[in-house]
């Protein structure tokens, strides 16, 4: 007991020493023995990820030896955490969400704030993917230099790593302006749903020879002006083939083909997150049914509830009998 106490004394005398507030010195030592175990807290005893952070640096890597680079959408704590413990390299939070986690018609409704609070919800997740996030449209078209400052806010406020705008030739200055400021820029050329009403809908793009030499002029443009990467979308796999070859940056492509330096798709369209019957764009391939399966879940639940099956003994807590008694003697519910 005497060492006990002349350790506990030692302990003190230490944080005594320290010049800041007592809550920095604990809470190191604390957080040693307390997990998130809360049934709320999606990270509660899950084992660190020991992937090591992605960078520009392995994209670059990637893009050198050949291999291919994922990217997939995340637009909230949960989607960010199973894209992140994936081995995702690259999470998007595209602005895609407008439509799959806020139900609007596209992508033209959606606020740079509301996009900074989903960029914040999937940073708090992927820790170890390199996170992009989408400048919305109406932020960054007017001025490089709105551009900018919508930019800052999106790494400062968002918390990611990076930001996508779309657009080509026109957006070269834009991407310059952002790049030249320390701050990495996705680019996105092709068919550009942010413009979708100029291009008349969500239509292919590059399909004549005219309209394949506009994209490559807007690929080797934004590739000049400073951007790390860009998507190239809805694209013919042949032309996407083509253009990759001829950049020094990688091409992530979505309905471009396997030609691409990597591939993006939106999460919650390749996890089958809707009921049948729902739009889905042809390049993409469902790899599961999430619909079907919370729906089971959900049924099954429903179901135990009413029949009051659920919850079972082994969902509750146990109390002695004699605390039960004692508590039933305070009720008044003892036997006569």
């Amino acid at each position: 007991m005497s060492r006990s106490i002349s350790i506990a004394k030692g302990s003190c005398a230490l944080l005594s020493q320290n010049t800041r507030p007592a809550s920095f010195a604990v809470k190191p030592l604390l957080s040693q023995w307390q997990g998130r175990n809360s049934s709320h807290s999606p990270m509660g005893g899950v084992g660190g990820n020991l992937r090591k952070k992605i960078t520009l640096n392995t994209i670059r890597t990637l893009y050198k030896k050949g291999e291919p680079i994922t990217m997939l959408t995340a637009h909230d704590f949960p989607s960010g955490h199973v894209a992140d413990a994936a081995g995702i390299e690259i999470v998007l939070v595209g602005d895609s969400l407008a439509m799959v986690a806020m139900g609007m018609e596209d992508t033209s409704e959606v606020l740079l704030e509301e996009m900074l609070l989903h960029c914040r919800s999937v940073s708090r997740a992927a820790k170890t993917s390199l996170i992009i996030g989408d400048l919305p449209m109406g932020c960054y078209e007017i001025a490089p230099e709105q551009a900018l400052e919508s930019a800052i806010r999106v790494i400062k406020e968002g918390r990611v790593h990076g930001v996508k705008l779309e657009g080509g030739i026109e957006m070269a200055p834009t991407i310059k302006k952002i790049t030249t400021a320390g701050i990495p820029v996705l680019a996105h050329i092709g068919l550009t749903p942010q413009r979708q009403n100029a291009l008349g809908g969500f239509r292919v793009q590059g399909k004549t020879a005219a309209g394949a030499t506009k994209i490559l002029e807007d690929a080797l443009a934004i590739q000049e002006a400073g951007a790390f990467a860009t998507v190239l979308e809805a694209v013919p796999a042949e032309i996407a083939a083509l253009i990759t070859k001829k950049l020094s940056i990688p091409t992530i492509g979505i309905g471009a083909g396997n030609g691409c330096s990597g591939q993006v798709l939106v999460q919650v369209d390749m996890t089958g997150n809707f009921p049948p019957g729902r739009f889905i764009p042809k390049f993409v391939k469902k790899y599961g049914d999430v619909w079907s399966e919370s729906m089971k879940a959900i049924e099954a639940y429903r179901d135990e509830t009413k029949s009051r099956a659920y919850p079972a003994p082994e969902h509750t807590y146990p109390i002695s009998k004699e605390e039960l008694a004692e508590f039933e003697r305070v009720l008044g519910y003892q036997d006569v």
